[in-house]
């Protein structure tokens, strides 16, 4: 008997890698000029609104793929199609390797990407593992509230000034929020009207509270918008949210990337101004589907791709950075190997490394984690309305992701990269960032500060001009103060130029600076002065 069962399990397993996941590219979209003149047709005016106030261009990219030919590939033998992506004018399917393959004949598609890298010319090595098994095993159960991770980033000090995220929409993307919608630490964000609604792309249904075999997503939602009176506040109580299961906790499959970026779609159309993912994808359960690590270099993961999209379009992506500190993996994963994605490791209650946290790496093209805030022993609030503590980065992220929102509140003029900047810049390590804690521990009400200082207009005692500049930027430095350093950092945060001033009125060539936003630091020896510089 029970070898009969290990042959029908064998055979089960065969069957099931036999069929493959590929991406299928399309050729073109239509009435892309008639949908690009006429927005509403495509996006909420939420959505338009938020490009239009920080210079988000509506490109092809906005369109939606072309229905006819899904449906053309639907009608195609032995092809399922599972999923679709607007970014990247592509959709997701499966079938027998023969079926897939002989899709590229149809005269609307581009091209075919085999999620099994060898298909494609490409070899492939990876192993099994549960992303979410550090995180779903309690610490010592403790009731209490989230004061240490509320106070370790100092959002305390903006809610103190009523920044607690209220007008900024923030989209999580998870695997499963059972209970969301009835648990009593959720009853303050259903009364304000600030659960705006949600999908679950992985059984492709609108309610997204029916899936209840996995409560990731609770436990991080509770991170943000958790409140129980005198045991536990958010770290953006008055954000509104939408809730995107992403995630098959059944299985881990390609396809949840896809998936991943049809959610970020979406919420891009919604107008969200946050993405928290407390996701990360580095091997599947069909091996040859797996990454390697050389393929974290913010580039190769489609998922990664898609988030570097979202970023694009203006939405601030906070991403875990992942918990293989402790395991041969070792370094961060995708998405948060992205370089406009903001990803965020795990300290302890003291502001120390948690060994678990993943870990950056040289051959990333940009510092990471970006940041860190506590994931170690994190406190979250379960589906049965219980605090307790968890592991992970899952729930780092989260944290502050919240505290962002409240940070956006109280700069409304920012945009998404400079709070990003900012947000590193108020960190306990920015000047000697490392692969363990990146930029450090953030000081959000430092960013608070940081970002005031940019956003004056003028200032009395430093001058610089044009702004924007395409060429040549004139600097003027008062008489009377010498020794004057000037530094410039690009929106990741890296120093791009470091230079004493020698006069009172210089001249700065910018040519070869690529467009963009930076800051400037001005430092003497008795004042210190911050601008925010466009490069045109």
């Amino acid at each position: 008997m029970k070898k009969i069962l290990l042959y029908s399990v064998i055979l089960f397993q065969c069957i099931a890698f036999a069929q493959q996941d590929a991406w299928v590219y399309l050729t073109d979209k239509e009435n892309v000029s008639a949908s690009i003149a006429n927005p509403i047709a495509i996006l909420t005016q939420n959505a338009i609104n938020r490009k239009a106030a920080h210079n988000i261009m509506i490109d092809e990219r906005d369109v939606p793929v072309n229905e006819s030919y899904i449906s053309q590939l639907k009608n195609q033998p032995g092809i399922t199609v599972h999923a679709k992506s607007k970014w990247f004018n592509a959709v997701y399917v499966r079938g027998t390797e023969a079926n897939i393959s002989a899709l590229e004949s149809l005269s609307f598609v581009e091209s075919v990407d085999f999620a099994n890298k060898a298909l494609n010319s490409e070899s492939r090595s990876s192993e099994h593992n549960d992303k979410f098994e550090i995180e779903e095993n309690l610490v010592d159960f403790s009731y209490g509230n989230a004061q240490n991770q509320v106070e370790m980033i100092s959002v305390d000090a903006l809610h103190l000034d009523d920044y607690t995220g209220e007008g900024i929409i923030i989209a999580v993307l998870d695997s499963g929020f059972p209970n969301v919608d009835t648990m009593a630490a959720f009853q303050r964000l259903r009364d304000n009207g600030d659960l705006l609604g949600g999908y679950d792309f992985v059984d492709r249904t609108p309610d997204v509270f029916a899936f209840t075999a996995n409560t990731h997503g609770t436990r991080v939602l509770s991170n943000m918008a958790g409140f129980i009176q005198d045991q536990y506040v958010g770290t953006a109580p008055d954000a509104s949210y939408y809730l995107f299961r992403t995630e098959d906790a059944n299985r881990e499959t390609p396809l949840e990337e896809m998936l991943w970026v049809e959610a970020a779609e979406r919420a891009d159309s919604l107008g969200v101004h946050i993405i928290n993912s407390s996701l990360g994808y580095r091997v599947y359960d069909n091996t040859n589907y797996s990454y390697t690590t050389d393929d974290m270099d913010g580039n190769t993961a489609f998922i990664t791709k898609g988030a570097n999209i979202a970023n694009e379009k203006g939405i601030l992506v906070v991403a875990s950075a992942g918990n293989s500190g402790n395991n041969d993996w070792q370094i961060v994963g995708a998405p948060a190997d992205a370089a406009g994605v903001l990803s965020v490791g795990a300290v302890n209650a003291t502001g120390q490394y948690a060994t678990f946290s993943s870990r950056g790496n040289a051959t990333q093209p940009t510092q990471k984690p970006d940041v860190v805030a506590r994931g170690e022993a994190a406190f979250v609030i379960d589906e049965t309305n219980n605090v307790v503590n968890n592991n992970g980065t899952s729930f780092s992220s989260p944290i502050l992701a919240g505290g962002i929102a409240s940070l956006w509140q109280a700069l409304p003029n920012a945009s998404h990269e400079e709070i990003k900047q900012y947000v590193r810049m108020s960190a306990s390590q920015y000047n000697t960032p490392n692969f363990l804690l990146g930029y450090g521990i953030p000081n959000l009400q430092l960013a608070f500060d940081i970002g005031l200082s940019v956003e004056e207009e003028t200032f009395t005692s430093f001058n610089i001009f044009p702004n924007p500049a395409t060429t040549i930027l004139n600097i003027q430095v008062p008489f009377g103060i010498s020794n004057t350093n000037l530094k410039i950092y690009d929106t990741l945060g890296k120093l791009i130029l470091d230079q004493n001033l020698q006069r009172a009125s210089s001249q700065l060539d910018v040519s070869s600076m690529a467009s963009g936003v930076y800051i400037m630091s001005f430092q003497s020896e008795n004042t210190s002065k911050l601008f925010k510089l466009i490069k045109s």
